[in-house]
């Protein structure tokens, strides 16, 4: 059975359920990025999911880059590159980070991961957020 590890509780907002996926906005509002979660249990690695369901992670990662294009929209803060990586070096639950990057975020051109401290969204912020990830993943 399926449990989300509560590291992604502490750190993102949920926006929807996919075919796959469960769907996170990161609580970090340096840069639009949405987390999916495969829904299988004690999945850890890519090769670990069905030939089907890698496919269908494909498919949502797709989908997931034009939801975080569409939120950097909306937050004037347009896309100009996107970063999708699977790492699960500190939480072990496989899954994947979409992430929004431009030449003037806080990290570029380096990774997100360890670059100074996430600042949370205000809530108007959140709200469009969450508001617009949602419409962009329905």
């Amino acid at each position: 059975m399926f449990k989300l590890d509560p590291a992604f509780e502490a750190t993102s907002e949920p926006l929807v359920e996919l075919d796959l996926c469960h769907a996170r906005l990161q609580d970090d509002a340096r840069y639009p990025w949405i987390v999916l979660i495969p829904r299988r249990a004690t999945i850890r690695e890519l090769d670990q999911l069905s030939a089907d369901d890698r496919a269908r992670l494909m498919e949502e990662m797709v989908l997931a880059g034009a939801a975080v294009r569409r939120i950097g929209h909306e937050l004037a803060r347009p896309v100009e590159k996107l970063n999708i990586g699977q790492l699960g070096n500190v939480t072990p639950q496989l899954h994947v980070h979409v992430v929004g990057r431009r030449a003037d975020d806080p990290a570029w051109p380096g990774p997100v991961w360890g670059n100074g401290e996430a600042r949370r969204y205000r809530p108007a912020e959140l709200s469009t957020a969450l508001l617009t990830g949602r419409a962009a993943l329905a």
